[in-house]
């Protein structure tokens, strides 16, 4: 038997600056954009050559899900970009304006930098050796 996590859900204040931001900024795949009603979209995202786990930008409904904004891992790091070329992608990222909140650094595990999105969740940027 196989599972997976097909997708992650990530509460944005807005689609469409959801989608500048990890489209646009990050290069990801924007995998599919689906009116289900008048204020409510299926939005997937997925880092490019990923084939299974994708994320699903939603907008934030009233105040609970607001305030979750950027938050939904207690202040840790949240999500996990492995590259295969750090250098190469830490430097198209910086390029496009993408905030980094360290300078990349050597670990057991690999090369790493914490950055974060528009909305404050943290994510690491990592080449694993």
């Amino acid at each position: 038997m196989k599972q997976l996590i097909s997708a992650l859900t990530l509460v944005v204040p807005d689609y469409d600056a959801g989608i500048a931001f990890y489209v646009e900024k990050l290069g990801f795949d924007l995998i599919e954009d689906t009116a289900l009603s008048a204020t409510k979209r299926w939005v997937l995202v997925a880092p490019k050559g990923s084939s299974e786990t994708r994320l699903l930008l939603a907008q934030a409904e009233g105040d609970t899900q607001q305030a979750s904004i950027g938050h939904q891992a207690g202040g840790r790091v949240f999500l996990f970009l492995s590259t295969d070329d750090f250098d190469r992608d830490h430097e198209a990222m910086l390029a496009k304006g993408v905030m980094f909140l360290e300078e990349p650094r050597t670990e057991a595990y690999g090369k790493v930098a914490v950055f974060q999105d528009p909305f404050g969740n943290k994510w690491d940027l990592i080449q694993h050796f």
